[in-house]
């Protein structure tokens, strides 16, 4: 995870200084338990976003400037948000347990071989109806496009086949620096049974 780390001495392009438009919509139109974790945090927009709207809320990144960037903020802003460095494939190591989840574009960045390692890390935080919230690029975007790994809703639906219930994967929009309105992303609504 080396290269995020060093995208983090600047601005890369999934730092929109914002969160992104449905985690915005999520945070006002659906109670999310007490406790969440954002996996995958970055400079801490969407850890932030939920803190100030009461949760407690832990922000997780492999990449240590990610973490005292989001740190630094929060600071200054005066957020209770809480960040550490985190291994999204370990997070049995946290000790803790959350009543939901949020990815905001860690999901498309895994091998196969990750994704079902992440999904068992993901179930090993997650309390049992734990939700878990993701927003990733989608394969409806053309090739040739640039950015991450495109991912297939059949690819979603197989990920959390065992343990767990997907209840949506609808169309968004993943906005960055390099498209104003973002590229065609999925997010998805997933229950830990």
């Amino acid at each position: 995870m080396n290269f995020f780390n060093e995208a983090y001495r600047g601005v890369p392009p999934w730092d929109i200084g914002r969160p992104q438009p449905v985690f915005t919509e999520l945070a006002v139109s659906e109670d999310l338990g007490d406790e969440i974790i954002d996996v995958g945090c970055g400079t801490g927009e969407h850890t932030m976003l939920f803190a100030s709207k009461g949760y407690k809320v832990l922000g997780v990144d492999s990449a240590p400037l990610a973490i005292e960037k989001a740190r630094t903020k929060a600071s200054q802003r005066g957020s209770k948000a809480e960040f550490v460095v985190a291994d999204a494939l370990h997070l049995a190591e946290l000790h803790r347990k959350f009543d939901a989840a949020i990815d905001s574009g860690l999901f498309h960045v895994f091998s196969d071989k990750d994704r079902s390692a992440y999904v068992e890390s993901l179930g090993d935080v997650l309390r049992p109806q734990g939700r878990y919230y993701m927003l990733c690029f989608s394969d409806r975007e053309p090739v040739g496009w640039g950015g991450p790994r495109r991912v297939f809703k059949r690819e979603i639906l197989a990920s959390f086949s065992d343990g767990w219930q997907v209840d949506y994967v609808r169309p968004a929009r993943f906005e960055s620096t390099f498209y104003g309105r973002g590229g065609k992303a999925w997010f998805s609504k997933v229950t830990r049974t």
